[in-house]
């Protein structure tokens, strides 16, 4: 990294929402040195997550714009700022939506990776240090997105939302990891933790949802049931461990009858990935097993949402439970499971469906729009 850029506004090309729904604009920005426990890096590679989509169009939220995108990326630290000793020039890194303090009760839990400082907030554009952005444009601030906004070829960072990874991981790869691939299958490995030889149903074959596929193929599961009302998505799940498909639309009664049939009396695990409706979340609490079964909620609810079921659904020993980036500590866990990359333990490439420039940018929501895509990722370099 060039050291003549240390301490100086940086001039770089990123990605501007300046209206809910409206075309990204290809801008050149300032983006400002970083402040105290900040990081500035380069962003090399951004993938689009559909967080990303679902706050460009403004739905369930505060609209906050302009605003730059994007938190699933791989990048170069390019400088950092006071206090930070944990991450130098030229380090490989993941920016995360979500973070570690490594000091409050939360990070100090081996229960809970739900940073009192550093958890994922929605609504706050400004960096948490003096509540200022590190953008702008003709002197004109432009908002930040959960912390990370990789949209950008240069995006500052806190310090705690930052994994150092392996200096030999491919970017245009291991980015992904940084969001929903790690979402899913830590929802699977390390909240849902099918035995083997269990039943396991996935609600939603999106990214997560084949994600989670994965992690319950990787714990040993004999039938991952995939449930999901688009056909097309049921092509290529068996790549990710599905052995069984399931559309609702093809039955005329609620699904978690259908599948207590298919199972006798109900599946082991289940795992909700759709985000759909609240009525999904209840059936796959409904479809699994009394006794032991365990439903897991990764998806976010409106916030009006409100679940029913009957309590003795409870009582007869079925658990429900939720899940934050698949418990995954950011800074702690994320560069193993950048390892379990490099040892081959795990593809990410089955999950690389596109790719484009960050001029073609809008070419990625397209896709994810019309349900033709994984992941697409965006190279901020081309």
């Amino acid at each position: 990294m060039s050291s003549s850029t240390v301490g100086q506004t940086i001039r770089c090309k990123a990605a501007v929402a300046w209206e809910a729904g409206k075309p990204l604009a290809i801008e050149e920005i300032e983006v400002a040195p970083p402040q105290k426990m900040e990081v500035r890096m380069k962003i090399h590679f951004t993938s689009l997550c559909h967080s990303d989509v679902y706050f460009w169009e403004a739905r369930g939220q505060q609209p906050l714009f302009p605003r730059i995108l994007g938190h699933e990326a791989g990048g170069v630290v390019e400088s950092v700022g006071e206090g930070v000793t944990s991450l130098k020039p030229g380090d490989k890194v993941l920016p995360l939506f979500t973070g570690e303090c490594g000091k409050c009760r939360h990070c100090r839990s081996t229960e809970s990776n739900l940073c009192d400082l550093l958890r994922i907030n929605l609504d706050r554009g400004v960096m948490l240090s003096d509540g200022k952005t590190r953008f702008s444009k003709d002197g004109r601030p432009i908002y930040h997105f959960v912390g990370t906004s990789t949209f950008s070829q240069y995006t500052v960072v806190h310090a705690g939302c930052v994994a150092k990874i392996n200096q030999e991981a491919p970017l245009d790869k291991v980015c992904v990891l940084s969001c929903g691939i790690s979402t899913g299958m830590g929802a699977a490995l390390n909240v849902a933790k099918p035995t083997k030889g269990s039943t396991v149903a996935i609600f939603g074959l999106g990214t997560v949802g084949l994600a989670a596929a994965e992690g319950a193929r990787i714990a040993g599961a004999s039938r991952i049931i995939g449930i999901d009302i688009n056909p097309n998505r049921f092509k290529n799940a068996s790549k990710f461990g599905v052995t069984e498909f399931v559309n609702p639309q093809d039955h005329d009664k609620p699904i978690q009858e259908v599948l207590k049939e298919m199972t006798d009396g109900g599946v082991d695990r289940s795992i909700e990935c759709t985000g759909v409706d609240i009525s999904v979340t209840v059936s796959a609490f409904e479809c699994v097993h009394d006794g032991w079964g365990v439903a897991v909620l990764v998806s976010l609810p409106n916030k009006d949402d409100l679940f029913k079921t009957n309590p003795v659904n409870f009582l007869q020993g079925r658990t429900l439970t939720g899940t934050f980036f698949g418990n995954y500590k950011p800074l702690s866990d994320i560069p193993s499971v950048v390892e379990k990359y490099m040892n081959k333990e795990l593809e990410v490439e089955k999950f690389i469906t596109h790719k484009v420039s960050l001029f073609d940018i809008n070419k990625a929501f397209d896709y994810m729009l019309k349900g033709e895509s994984l992941r697409c990722i965006i190279d901020m370099d081309a």
